[in-house]
């Protein structure tokens, strides 16, 4: 366990937080992840609400992380490698402004490499198509219900699980093997 001071925040959105989830849970120095709702105006949303309502938040993760284990950038490179970046409001099945593609940056220096990783990806020709991931400064975060927190681990065989998540989490184990925690690189 890292030192509290000298653990970081970062908060992403890049679709379904169930899966966002279980990809970050896996690597080396990151401390904790909830899912919840980040960048709307709704105060304490319900998953409802943001999937019904006007609320303006995305499903997205929060996580704490020790940057000298895992600097920030490779998380932004692991936030692109683990879904599209270039569908608006889209990850996949799931489709509405709530699965968007975002950066909630906590600092300047969050910001500054977010926009780097992104020309970096979008210079590389690794995608047909920019990339449209919006970077905005943090705002809010809200935890989700308790029944999405650990959904992969708790429901590692639901078909959703099997079928969406499992892909993500082999793209990180074979593109980030060397960042994951040894519990799971099985």
């Amino acid at each position: 366990m890292a030192d509290k001071q000298t653990l970081e925040t970062a908060t992403f959105a890049n679709g379904c937080f169930w899966c966002t989830e279980a990809v970050f849970q896996r690597l080396k120095g990151v401390e904790t992840v909830i899912s919840g709702y980040a960048g709307g105006t709704m105060e304490n949303p319900s998953y409802e609400d943001v999937h019904n309502q006007d609320t303006g938040h995305a499903e997205a993760i929060q996580l704490t992380f020790d940057p000298h284990i895992i600097p920030y950038e490779t998380l932004v490179q692991i936030f692109f490698a683990t879904h599209d970046p270039t569908t608006l409001n889209r990850d996949g099945a799931n489709i509405g402004p709530e699965y968007r593609s975002e950066i909630f940056y906590h600092t300047d220096e969050q910001k500054e490499i977010a926009e780097k990783v992104i020309q970096e990806l979008n210079g590389s020709g690794q995608y047909k198509d920019p990339i449209v991931t919006k970077i905005t400064k943090y705002v809010n975060f809200y935890p989700a219900e308790e029944e999405h927190k650990d959904y992969y681990e708790r429901n590692p065989n639901a078909p959703y699980c099997r079928v969406i998540i499992d892909p993500k989490i082999h793209k990180l184990l074979e593109k980030f093997g060397k960042e994951i925690k040894e519990e799971y690189k099985n």
